[in-house]
């Protein structure tokens, strides 16, 4: 099942873009991934679970968090809501 994860990476530099990308390429499962520097963003695409792809981004040092508007790993919706409508 191939999804998309959208990061939050506090990159200050090409050698933080370097160190995600060293993460990211040896992960399995990973079929491609964007890192911006500008926006402090990394989608990344494949048959991947999103906590693991954050804890890998994480491993590199860089604050990581899922990116608020467009992850599916972080509900909108209070967590007895999300379990209601499961």
């Amino acid at each position: 099942m191939s999804q998309t994860v959208v990061l939050k990476v506090g990159m200050s530099c090409e050698g933080c873009v370097g160190a995600v990308k060293r993460v990211l390429g040896k992960m399995e499962g990973v079929e491609s991934y964007e890192v911006d520097l500008k926006e402090q963003k990394v989608t990344v695409k494949g048959n991947i679970q999103p906590d693991a792809v954050l804890q890998t981004v994480s491993k590199t040092g860089k604050k990581t968090t899922f990116w608020e508007a467009e992850s599916p790993a972080e509900p909108v919706a209070k967590p007895a809501e999300a379990v209601a409508a499961a």
